[in-house]
């Protein structure tokens, strides 16, 4: 229990057994004046039943408060875990497009790169191709060359 429970409790039956021990004052009849007119009643009868009610009144507030506080609650925390489940869902969705997204990029890249590929074999092989025509060219050349050098050879 909270402390603060506790301490009603205590002065609540501290009131009852104060009442139990003077039930005899409680209820002896004494004249009460009620304006116009005066007649004989027990004062602390009247007194205690008044202290009563007030007491169911403010008891019965407190069970509405408390009710409604958790009714709130409740609508509260459906609400919440409403907006928690599109958060979620928003977020998924967000990694979704994020990952189409990675995959498209990726995708776009490979091609590229394959293009790419192509296009430095495509040069490569020209390159050979030019570097193989200018080694037979050479080697043209220069059998040209050393026939040259043969035939001024023999005619010495």
């Amino acid at each position: 229990m909270k402390f603060l429970n506790v301490v009603l409790l205590i002065i609540l039956v501290a009131l009852v057994i104060f009442a139990a021990l003077n039930w005899n004052a409680i209820v002896a009849p004494i004249p009460l004046s009620l304006l116009f007119t005066s007649m004989d009643a027990p004062l602390g009868l009247i007194l205690l039943s008044v202290t009563g009610v007030l007491v169911l009144l403010f008891l019965s507030f407190v069970v509405y408060m408390q009710s409604s506080t958790i009714l709130l609650r409740k609508r509260l925390n459906s609400e919440l875990a409403t907006q928690r489940e599109l958060a979620d869902k928003a977020e998924a969705s967000r990694f979704t497009e994020l990952r189409t997204y990675l995959e498209s990029e990726l995708q776009s890249l490979k091609t590229q790169n394959t293009e790419t590929h192509q296009q430095v074999e495509v040069r490569l092989a020209e390159t050979e191709a030019a570097v193989k025509a200018a080694v037979e060219e050479t080697g043209r050349t220069l059998s040209a060359y050393i026939g040259e050098l043969e035939d001024r050879l023999e005619k010495k």
